[in-house]
């Protein structure tokens, strides 16, 4: 994977680190309702930041697998990942598979 590429899939496992930590602190907190969480898009736009609501459930299933990331629409990046789900608020998108899907899963922070 060239450099360019290593640093866009970089900066989605930042943001995806952001919202482990959103979830952390919000899981039992007034900040969540109805079962919904405002997560950060997860695109390789580090200047981005947008939020959005995903439902907890979602953001769970999502999170059960290290190489799918939550995107906004149009927030993908076809050089090293493809959507997999399409909602009404955003996409869900999975690393490709080599350096992109390997660099995903190395900094899974649910990886045990």
């Amino acid at each position: 994977m060239d450099e360019r590429k290593r640093r866009r899939a970089a900066n989605e496992v930042v943001f995806r680190n952001i919202n482990e930590w959103i979830e952390d602190l919000t899981r039992d907190s007034a900040t969540v309702t109805d079962r919904m969480i405002d997560v950060v898009c997860e695109c390789d736009d580090v200047s981005c930041g947008e939020q959005f609501p995903v439902s907890i459930e979602a953001y769970e299933r999502v999170r059960s697998d290290g190489t799918l990331f939550l995107v906004l629409h149009g927030h993908e990046d076809d050089s090293i990942e493809e959507i997999v789900e399409r909602a009404d608020r955003y996409w869900v998108v999975r690393k490709d598979p080599g350096p992109p899907a390997d660099l995903a899963l190395a900094t899974d922070p649910r990886d045990d």
